[in-house]
């Protein structure tokens, strides 16, 4: 699959290059990218919802009036669920949610996701650059020549602090290490545009592992 290079400066094509077989092989696992999606959704839960049972609520334990002659039905507490200010039946209680996937199927399931966006022409690939300052409009000059400027990510190389510090203000806009790439926001760019370094680095670290490492 050939793929063009496109240029920070005025979005023409510069030169191009052929995605590697070994990650972009036209494979697509959508159980596999759905399966990833819930667990990284769910290890960044908090699992601090909290509520009272009837045990946990402050107040006497005394019966609230007597068994007989009321005209109401018995009582032995008003921290039952079903009074007022009672406890909460079956609520809630600080929980972990983390959820571990094994380390190919997590490979495999991005792999798939990179060829999921491929095969629906939503890959750019852009030549590598720097910036001396961190500000927004530099960043906005370069995606307003090479996309739709709507639900963008942008991969790089590396952690380039200026880049990121740059992106940061833009809320359609999220920028990532080559190696930290999370399925959420991947799945749900409309375009995800890598720089040229960002690409080979993804096609070594996202490659199937060699039987034996």
């Amino acid at each position: 699959m050939k793929q063009d290079v496109l240029s920070v400066k005025d979005g023409a094509s510069v030169s191009q290059l052929t995605l590697s077989k070994t990650v972009f092989d036209g494979k697509v696992n959508d159980h596999l990218i759905y399966e990833a999606i819930k667990a990284e959704l769910a290890n960044a839960r908090q699992g601090t919802a909290s509520t009272k049972d009837r045990s946990k609520i402050k107040g006497t334990g005394a019966k609230p009036y007597r068994q007989k002659g009321t005209g109401r039905a018995r009582a032995g507490t008003k921290k039952s669920p079903i009074w007022v200010g009672g406890g909460t039946v079956f609520g809630p209680q600080p929980r972990s949610y983390k959820t571990k996937i094994p380390k190919k199927m997590k490979l495999t399931a991005m792999r798939s996701l990179l060829n999921k966006k491929a095969l629906a022409k939503n890959i750019k690939i852009i030549e590598d650059f720097t910036f001396e300052t961190g500000r927004t409009k530099d960043i906005i000059n370069i995606l307003n020549k090479v996309c739709a400027m709507d639900r963008v990510v942008l991969i790089i190389a590396d952690n380039d602090a200026l880049v990121k510090r740059a992106t940061r203000n833009i809320p359609w806009v999220k920028c990532y290490n080559s190696k930290r790439l999370t399925f959420k926001d991947v799945f749900y760019a409309k375009e995800v545009i890598f720089t040229k370094s960002a690409l080979s680095n993804i096609e070594e670290h996202y490659k199937p592992a060699v039987r034996g490492e």
